[in-house]
């Protein structure tokens, strides 16, 4: 079937209640890759200190941070996102103050010191456990990153008050590792990370992502499977990029069985 601006309709096509491989996702994928770095990073929140998520791109990152959000009741934590680019120290704690509700107003000291104020009133008067996930954090400038050692410190570093979660790609590691930043190192009590998916882990996500948009049969071969697998490597969002290209193709051409010469023809749509 195709729609009133050209394109087709995978969901006529192949019998499906949903558009699959896109950015919504509606139940996760079970694997243990993504449940023991979520459970570490629960367990990490829950006794009040701060870690990293050092992830490739493309590689689920984001998404597991979103569900370590969706997992903390808001009757016990106040948690707050923040996506992060190339900012000075100023127009960082600005980005922070706007994001947890504060006036993103002043000198960087001032602004520094209305930030604790505001987390230490959250933890202390409405009983909530402060958290800040920072996500793209290998953006950071070194000498940014080295803020989080001042918005942690409560009580002259007595008390374990906000919760920092730091997700990234690989150069986040780096970053953690110069010796100009060791007390923010020392503040990083865990380090979670995610891989590329294996061969067998590729299928079986691609078969997930179908089963959740309410496919009854697998359009793709095994053949077509193992193509989708050695041209993305692994990577969720090269593999969600790359099936969903080749259902648009199949469907495009009144297709309903995806070989390997079909995805390698949707991989030559998609940019390198």
């Amino acid at each position: 079937m195709t729609t009133s601006n050209g394109t087709t309709d995978l969901r006529e096509a192949f019998g499906l209640t949903a558009i699959p491989f896109t950015r919504e996702i509606t139940t996760r994928w079970p694997s243990e890759i993504f449940d023991e770095a979520l459970n570490d990073l629960q367990g990490v929140v829950d006794n009040r200190m701060s870690a990293a998520l050092i992830a490739p791109a493309g590689t689920g990152k984001t998404a597991l941070i979103r569900e370590l959000r969706d997992r903390l009741p808001e009757a016990r934590f106040r948690v707050q996102y923040l996506k992060v680019t190339s900012l000075s120290k100023r127009d960082f704690c600005r980005e922070i103050a706007a994001t947890i509700g504060l006036e993103p107003v002043g000198t960087y000291p001032n602004l520094v010191r209305k930030l604790q104020a505001k987390i230490e009133n959250t933890a202390f008067c409405e009983g909530l456990r402060p958290v800040l996930l920072v996500d793209e954090a290998h953006d950071m400038r070194p000498e940014v990153l080295a803020i989080m050692r001042i918005l942690t410190n409560f009580q002259m570093d007595s008390k374990l008050v906000l919760s920092v979660i730091l997700a990234g790609q690989p150069p986040l590691a780096q970053m953690l590792a110069r010796d100009d930043l060791i007390a923010i190192r020392q503040r990083i009590s865990h380090c979670a990370t995610l891989r590329l998916l294996s061969r067998e882990e590729s299928r079986s996500y691609v078969e997930h992502r179908l089963s959740d948009a309410g496919a009854r049969s697998q359009p793709f071969d095994d053949q077509a499977l193992d193509a989708i697998y050695e041209i993305s490597r692994g990577n969720l969002r090269a593999i969600d990029s790359l099936a969903r290209k080749s259902l648009e193709l199949a469907a495009k051409r009144g297709v309903s069985a995806i070989g390997t010469s079909l995805v390698t023809a949707a991989r030559q749509l998609l940019v390198s």
